[in-house]
């Protein structure tokens, strides 16, 4: 996931980057509203942390011209203890969530994924899909009950399509929100990814959770297949004593 941080002490600008880069996400700074406005409504994020008090534009400001310029990622906004008015304005202007600062890293971590999966349509940290379970609060996934030993990578790929179960998401778009802007974008590490997470969540195809799109990427399927469960024969010794019996 891709997220934009908007603010203007570097203490703070640079605590949420570190922080947040290392639970896996993908962290684009601006040190003032101006810069953050360009970078709120030139790019597609995830969700943008942004303070209200920012010099040259202000984050009120800022979020009123990032939704008029049709931007719907969700904003989670940073205010002062007390000043409630900041909060009210913030959430008018279209933001989602606030968060008073001074604040706790594992507080932001819980808002920031909270407010990422409702935007997905979910309620829970855990995103089910048949035997496949993805927690996004622990990112942990479970298979039939039993983890899924994932790299950070693979996770944040699969992470992604299950938060965009049902969309055709193509490669550029994946390296775009989950890899920062040195990742090799040319190469074929998301073919590889991909390919990972099919044979350890999926061995034998049978669920068919990822799907390949030609010429337009990779779709997560919310319904994977359910695997085939043999049935008794009818002429096992189960099914005829059962027909003794009822004879």
């Amino acid at each position: 996931m891709r997220l934009l941080v908007v603010e203007d002490e570097a203490a703070i600008r640079t605590q949420l980057a570190e922080f947040l880069g290392g639970q896996g996400f993908a962290v684009d700074v601006a040190a003032d509203g101006r810069e953050g406005l360009f970078l709120a409504t030139e790019y597609d994020y995830d969700l943008a942390i942004i303070d209200i008090g920012l010099p040259e534009i202000d984050g009120i400001e800022l979020i009123t011209k990032a939704r008029a310029a049709g931007k719907s990622y969700p904003v989670l906004i940073l205010t002062a203890r007390g000043n409630w008015q900041d909060k009210v304005t913030g959430l008018e202007a279209g933001a989602d969530d606030y968060l008073v600062k001074p604040f706790h890293n594992e507080e932001m971590r819980a808002r920031v994924n909270a407010l990422i999966r409702r935007a997905s349509g979910h309620a829970k940290p855990q995103l089910e899909f048949g035997p496949v379970v993805i927690d996004t609060a622990g990112k942990q996934v479970l298979l039939s009950g039993n983890e899924v030993d994932l790299t950070s990578y693979e996770y944040n790929t699969l992470e992604y399509l299950a938060h965009h179960a049902g969309e055709a998401i193509t490669k550029t778009v994946l390296t775009e929100h989950l890899y920062q802007q040195d990742f090799e974008r040319d190469s074929n590490v998301i073919e590889v990814f991909v390919g990972r997470l099919r044979k350890k969540l999926d061995p034998k195809g049978e669920l068919e959770l990822i799907t390949t799109i030609r010429g337009r990427g990779y779709r997560f399927n919310p319904e994977p297949n359910t695997p085939a469960v043999n049935a008794p024969d009818a002429d096992s010794d189960t099914g005829a004593a059962h027909n003794n019996t009822a004879s």
